[in-house]
């Protein structure tokens, strides 16, 4: 059964297409991620999907509910968690929850119970009595966790989640995500521009330009490279390139550095007879390096898109405000 249905999706902003035209499912209990870098339109779909952004065109269901003409049921039955911090760091982490609460009307009873065991989950009961503006990055993204799932959703959107976060804090914050979808069954949506965080979904899907140009697991996605990836810096890329072909029927195609990158089967045995090649005839072609390795989602998404996922990130401020509108739009019905 699908938690999300998306048909025909798309998002203007005046004369600019943020989304454009973009149909996918998720499946119940999948862990599902918009890969892209930023400007792709993955925020403005999640924006969409939670109802903070009326649809140009299209539809969208989430957990049954369309997203146009039940905005009320599709909140109640979502969590959020915004790129920046949206919590109150003059109050404790447990006003923190209380304020959620009642925000989403969770009895006082219920409160009482879930509060104390989400916070254990995320490992925050000693903190839960400190105010926020104490914590350290990754308790705050912890908490954050704590008050998306406080009035049990069905769907967690996570707007890149570990942003700006050490290596170690994002391998700790994917440990919860992990036990919350095997033993809560919640299904989540993600976007993130890491490529080993996309590693951790169940399904991705490609997005540059407003456009999904894939969509499938992450090893289909690699299995579209083809074998090793082969990468070479030489003295002439363009007499290299026609050698491989000529010789060797191999077309290889140019990296967003200006390398050259061959995909191919065996590429240890490959190396060997590409530098033979390059070493004979009138003009020998020199190789500076040669690099050897599995395909990665990199690799997929330069071999789709003809171009790298730029290490960028939105202003803080801009996003900062943006984060802001949303919280305080989230919360109404």
């Amino acid at each position: 059964m699908s938690a999300i249905q998306v048909d025909g999706l798309v998002r203007r902003f005046g004369d600019f297409t943020a989304v454009d035209g973009i149909t996918f499912t998720v499946r119940e209990n999948d862990i599902f991620g918009f890969l892209g870098p930023n400007g792709a339109g993955k925020t403005t779909t999640i924006n969409m999907l939670c109802t903070l952004l009326r649809l140009t065109a299209g539809r969208a269901q989430v957990n049954g509910y369309d997203v146009s003409q039940r905005p009320a049921e599709v909140r109640r039955s979502i969590g959020l968690i915004f790129q920046d911090a949206s919590l109150d760091e003059e109050l404790t982490a447990y006003e923190n929850l209380r304020f959620h609460a009642m925000l989403y009307d969770v009895p006082r009873q219920d409160f009482r119970g879930r509060s104390r065991e989400l916070l254990e989950m995320v490992e925050l009961s000693e903190k839960a009595s400190d105010i926020v503006r104490t914590y350290s990055g990754g308790m705050k993204r912890r908490l954050e966790i704590a008050r998306g799932l406080l009035h049990h959703p069905k769907v967690l959107f996570l707007d890149e989640p570990t942003l700006g976060l050490d290596p170690q804090t994002r391998r700790h914050i994917w440990d919860y995500l992990h036990k919350l979808r095997d033993q809560r069954g919640v299904t989540m949506f993600m976007t993130t521009h890491y490529m080993d965080e996309a590693e951790h979904c169940d399904r991705i899907a490609i997005i540059d330009n407003g456009q999904i140009v894939a969509i499938d697991t992450p090893e289909n996605l690699k299995a579209l490279v083809g074998g090793d990836v082969v990468t070479l810096r030489t003295s002439d890329d363009e007499l290299a390139s026609a050698r491989l072909l000529e010789v060797h029927g191999i077309a290889a195609r140019k990296g967003p550095e200006g390398q050259l990158i061959v995909e191919t089967e065996g590429g240890d045995r490959f190396i060997p007879k590409v530098l033979e090649t390059f070493s004979n005839g009138t003009r020998p072609v020199e190789v500076r390096s040669v690099n050897l390795r599995r395909p990665t989602l990199e690799d997929v998404f330069i071999k789709l898109t003809g171009h790298a996922i730029p290490e960028q990130e939105a202003d803080p401020k801009d996003r900062m405000r943006q984060g802001r509108r949303m919280w305080g739009r989230g919360g109404r019905r």
